[in-house]
């Protein structure tokens, strides 16, 4: 693949996109803290829609114009080093009727057997296990998702319906409660350390995501923002909830510039850090 350029921090040099972000060690980063390490990742186009309307109408998408093979290479790059990545139950019912695609594609896809390889070399599940964020618990859980021994976590609040609780622990297996009507999004991290996990990947939308930055719950954000301005409404931005008070600040970590992404419009490759108060 081309090579992209590093503008931060300086000085900028060219360096391969593969393994751009399996060398910034999450597992390391997470093994030396006491609490676990959360970051998250988002596509967006220079207007901010990270997700726009169906060509049919049902619900919203990842623009096609903003997705692309070099963006989606580093995506992977991200779930391959997680011990759990968080999904929502909307997920789970767009994977079930075909409208969604497996997070981790390290599994079946040649142009990923290095990071499978990856994992398998430090010794850790195949797959990282799934922990489903929903209040209604209104999905369904596919038979692809819990083979192999794949864990599934199901998170949710207290008062959630009982007898589909016991369903889905049934089918699911674990079903843990974070938050009394509610969930909440630190009780969601405390949680999910309480089950072992320590490098906790946020790779669904912009309300959980703003679940967890209301907490302060997570520790970096990589954006991709692509070269484009689409408009279209309604649509879905990085966060969206109510205004966050204070707000949730940030510092640059990395920015990288992809020249050849998107037929040569390119694309920057940005990462934050939570800003410590």
């Amino acid at each position: 693949m081309t090579p992209i350029v590093q503008l931060y921090p300086l000085p900028a040099r060219e360096l391969a996109l593969e393994g751009l972000y399996l060398g910034q060690d999450l597992r390391g980063l997470a093994a030396a803290r006491e609490r676990p390490f959360v970051y998250s990742n988002y596509a967006s186009s220079l207007d901010g829609r990270i997700a726009v309307p169906r060509a049919d109408g049902r619900g919203l998408i990842v623009p096609p114009q903003v997705a692309n093979p070099r963006d989606w290479r580093l995506f992977q790059e991200l779930a391959v080093q997680a011990d759990v990545i968080i999904s929502s139950g909307r997920y789970l019912r767009d994977y079930a009727e075909g409208r969604a695609q497996e997070i981790l594609q390290v599994y079946g896809d040649p142009r990923f057997a290095d990071l499978r390889q990856w994992r398998l070399d430090r010794g850790l599940a195949p797959q990282p296990a799934v922990a489903v964020v929903s209040a209604s618990l209104e999905f369904p859980v596919p038979a692809a998702l819990v083979t192999g021994g794949r864990r599934v976590v199901v998170v949710t609040h207290s008062e959630a319906n009982g007898e589909r609780v016991h369903q889905l622990e049934r089918e699911a297996g674990t079903v843990v409660f974070a938050g009394d009507s509610a969930v909440r999004g630190g009780a969601m991290i405390e949680a999910l350390a309480g089950l072992g996990y320590r490098l906790i990947y946020m790779a669904t939308g912009p309300q959980v995501h703003h679940l967890l930055l209301s907490d302060g719950a997570v520790d970096r954000l990589y954006l991709t923002l692509a070269s484009r301005l689409l408009g279209a409404v309604p649509f879905s931005t990085i966060v969206e909830g109510e205004l966050l008070q204070p707000p949730f600040d940030v510092t640059l970590n990395t920015a990288y510039l992809d020249p050849v992404a998107l037929d040569g419009l390119g694309q920057l490759l940005l990462s934050y850090d939570r800003a410590s108060r």
